[in-house]
This record gives C-alpha cells, sequence and structure tokens, in this order.
C-alpha cells in the first residue's frame, strides 16, 4: 500500500498516516493483480450501491458493535481525555465516531478577521481555484462546475481560494462554522459514495464531483459569499446538519456532523477574500496535507473597510 503522509501542525514533523480499512483501500485503490482485474468492478459496486455503506453504518449502531471501540482508540491513538463524555456511555461505535468533545480540546481562535478551520483533518489549500490544477494528478484538473452543478456559481469562484480538509475516520466527525456568518438552507446534490483518501483520488480526482454533498452558502461581513461544502464517502450514510438556516452563527459554533466512515469538507473563497496562513500554502504547493484541529487559524480577511 502506498504511504500516505502529512505534516502535523504542531509539531512541524512528517508523519505516516494509520489508515483504517487499509487492506480493502489496497484491494480497490492499489497497484495489485487484484486491482487491476477486478477493482473497477467493486469500486463502482461499494459507491454506486449505497444500500452497501448504509448497511455497513447500520452495523456501526449496533451493541455488538461498541466492541470495536477500545481497540480502534488504541490501534489510532485517539485521546479519551478529550471526550466530554466517558467510553462507557457509548452505546455503539457510531456513537463513539460522532462524539463531542470537551470545549477546552479545541479552542478557536479570536478576531473577527480570522477564519478557523471548522473540522479536524488533513488540508490542503489553494489561493487560486485556477492553479490548483494536478494537486492529486499531475495535469489534471479539477472542475468548479461539475463540482457545485451551477455555471453561474462556478464563474463567481473561478478566481478564487479552495480549501480541503479529509477527514479520517479517526477524526472527530463534528463540522463547525469557520467564522461569524449567517447561513443558508443547505442544498444537497446527490452523487456516489467513492472513498476519499488519497489512494483513491489519485486514481480518480473527479470523485470530488462524484460523490453525494451538501452546498451551503455562509454570508459574512469579513469574508462575503462562502460555500461550505460537505462530502460523503464510502460507509458515510448521512450528512447531519443540525444548525438553522437564516440564524447567525458565531465562529466555532456547531454545524453538523457525519456518521461513520471518513468523508471531506470544501470551503470556497470569493476572489480576494481571504489569505491563507503560509505554513498551509506550503505544505500544498508540495502536495502534502497538513494535520490540523477544529478552531486553528486557516487564514484572515483581506480587503477589510
Amino acid at each position: 500500500m502506498m504511504e500516505i503522509t502529512f505534516v502535523d501542525r504542531a509539531t512541524k514533523k512528517i508523519s505516516q498516516e494509520k489508515v483504517y480499512g487499509a487492506f480493502f483501500l489496497d484491494l480497490l485503490y492499489g497497484d495489485g493483480a487484484f486491482a487491476k482485474c477486478f477493482a473497477n468492478f467493486f469500486r463502482s459496486m461499494t459507491a454506486k450501491w449505497k444500500w452497501t455503506s448504509h448497511f455497513y453504518g447500520w452495523l456501526q449502531k449496533t451493541r455488538i458493535s461498541r466492541l470495536k471501540i477500545e481497540p480502534f482508540i488504541k490501534k489510532f491513538d485517539v485521546d479519551e481525555t478529550e471526550f466530554l463524555d466517558p467510553v462507557d456511555s457509548f452505546k455503539c461505535f457510531n456513537d463513539f465516531f460522532i462524539r463531542r468533545l470537551k470545549p477546552s480540546a479545541r479552542p478557536v481562535t479570536q478576531g473577527h478577521d480570522v477564519a478557523i478551520l471548522p473540522a479536524d483533518g488533513r488540508v490542503l489549500v489553494f489561493q487560486n481555484i485556477e492553479n490548483c490544477d494536478g494537486f492529486f494528478i499531475k495535469g489534471v484538473k479539477f472542475s468548479l462546475p461539475e463540482f457545485l452543478i451551477d455555471k453561474a456559481l462556478s464563474e463567481q469562484y473561478a478566481k478564487g481560494a479552495m480549501a480541503i480538509i479529509r477527514l479520517a475516520p479517526c477524526d472527530y466527525h463534528r463540522f463547525h462554522f469557520p467564522f461569524n456568518c449567517l447561513p443558508q438552507s443547505p442544498c444537497s446534490i446527490d452523487g456516489t459514495l467513492y472513498s476519499v483518501n488519497p489512494m483513491a483520488l489519485k486514481k480518480d480526482i473527479s470523485i470530488l464531483t462524484k460523490n453525494k454533498r451538501e452546498r451551503t452558502v455562509l454570508n459574512s461581513k469579513f469574508f462575503g459569499s462562502v460555500q461550505y461544502v460537505e462530502i460523503g464517502a464510502t460507509h458515510v450514510g448521512t450528512i447531519h446538519q443540525t444548525f438553522i438556516a437564516n440564524e447567525p452563527y458565531a465562529k466555532g459554533d456547531e454545524k453538523g456532523y457525519f456518521s461513520f466512515g471518513g468523508s471531506c469538507i470544501v470551503l470556497l473563497f470569493e476572489p480576494g477574500r481571504i489569505q491563507f496562513d503560509q505554513d498551509l500554502l506550503e505544505a500544498s504547493q508540495k502536495n502534502i496535507e497538513t494535520r490540523c484541529l477544529m478552531g486553528q487559524t486557516l487564514g484572515r480577511a483581506l480587503n477589510l473597510f
């Protein structure tokens, strides 16, 4: 299996990711004989036959699934001291997966002109979307019109900035508002449920434009109109929104959560609205993700009046 590496933002060190379900990912997206002969069929089956993801997600809600929690915590070094509720209070694996954290575990960076990371995950940022072709496959361009399914919107953000936050199964899976804003009603875009692991994206970058997703417009005094897109993935049965549309929210307030599985969040900013943090830009230019936590800085607003 290919190594998946990232920069740990806290230590600045390169680390290797521990991949949940590595054996099956390698079968479906690796370079072995099985992948070459049969992977296309099985990838299509698991992604397009949504009942497979829903069934696996249902299994994570059964009482017997709670037996997986302690081994998972140990294998992936999940910090129990951050949990708002004790481990023995989780009735199934999904309860653990959608766990809440103590507020002190994810302090929110202050400042109205500061945008924060909306979730824990591995981050790539692009100051200009026009220049982000080949960020997983050299020479292959990410299609904004296919991603947004809206020509006018794609033109509005064509030269804007984009942040991609990839959540692994071991991450905290609640997502939050990156700045003070007034969110509109989410728009659902139906699609498949391919994996968003880098192994999968290197095979087909258009996965980001194929998968099921929900898009919410965030209206902000400092950051303008921002597209906030949650993307489902293999074994993510549901994207849950917990906010109320057209009500004001403060930076760091919860927006929703993902049920079991890996998943992804994309933020799209209009041109000239945000300057991403330099460490995120430098790593992204090398095609290396940065492991970040919700509440840490993403960037600062530009053109303040």
